[in-house]
C-alpha cells in the first residue's frame, strides 16, 4: 500500500487547509484511515481518525479540524479550519488494515502504512 499525501502550504492564522491522502496498491480492506502530526523536536502527535463506524479527533483539535473519506477514491481528507500557528508540522497520513478500539486509534505505532509527510506552517 502506498499513500501520498497532499495539501499542505503556508497559511495565515485563521485561514483553512485540505490535506489529502490517496492509497493506492493493494489496499484490500481499510479498517482505519487516520492524521499524525509532527514538529521539530517533538513526538509524533494523533490528529484526528476514520473509520466506518467512527471518526476521531485529538481533543485539542475538535471543531476546527474534519476528517472525510472518499471510499470511491480511496483517499481521506483533513479539513483544516481556523488554523493556528501551534498547528505548524508535517502531517502524516496512515493506515491500519483491521479495525482496532477507538482508545487504540490514538497510537501510531497500531498503523500498518505512512505516507510520506505533507507540511503545514501557519504563520503570518
Amino acid at each position: 500500500v502506498q499513500l501520498q499525501a497532499s495539501g499542505g502550504g503556508l497559511v495565515q492564522p485563521g485561514g483553512s487547509l485540505r490535506l489529502s491522502c490517496a492509497a493506492s496498491g493493494r489496499t484490500g480492506s481499510t479498517g482505519v484511515m487516520a492524521w499524525f502530526r509532527q514538529s521539530p523536536g517533538q513526538a509524533r502527535e494523533f490528529v484526528a481518525a476514520w473509520t466506518a463506524l467512527n471518526t476521531l479527533y485529538a481533543d485539542s483539535l475538535k471543531g476546527r479540524f474534519t476528517i472525510t473519506r472518499d471510499g470511491a477514491k480511496n483517499t481521506v481528507y483533513l479539513q483544516m479550519d481556523n488554523l493556528k500557528p501551534e498547528d505548524t508540522a508535517s502531517y502524516y497520513c496512515a493506515v491500519r488494515r483491521s479495525r482496532i478500539v477507538v482508545s487504540g486509534q490514538r497510537q501510531s505505532s497500531n498503523y500498518d502504512y505512512w505516507g510520506q509527510g505533507t507540511q503545514v506552517t501557519v504563520s503570518s
